[in-house]
């Protein structure tokens, strides 16, 4: 997985834990590790969910400060509207 060049730093620190990924299939498996930007991360568990289940906790998790910030970061690969289906992907460094 890829970070941008913002979110790195948090990422490294283990402050970001969870992702949101707008995916027409998982890119990534539970119990897995991948290289991750110069870091080793590895996944804790993948959900699908409608946007607008992504709570609070997970948009602070993410590293945004609003959920408009994580829509538009997400969004690089298609619209998302609050019914768009999203991965949330649980990650820790390793």
């Amino acid at each position: 997985m890829r970070f941008s060049p913002d979110l790195r730093a948090g990422v490294a620190a283990g402050e970001i834990t969870v992702s949101i990924r707008l995916w027409q299939r998982p890119q990534v498996g539970v119990g897995r590790r991948y290289e991750a930007d110069g870091l080793r991360i590895e996944i804790d568990s993948i959900e699908v969910l409608p946007f607008r289940a992504v709570t609070r906790d997970d948009i602070n998790r993410c590293g945004e400060s609003d959920r408009e910030a994580l829509r538009r970061r997400a969004a690089h690969a298609g619209p998302i509207t609050d019914d768009t289906l999203v991965y949330r992907i649980e990650f820790h460094v390793v």
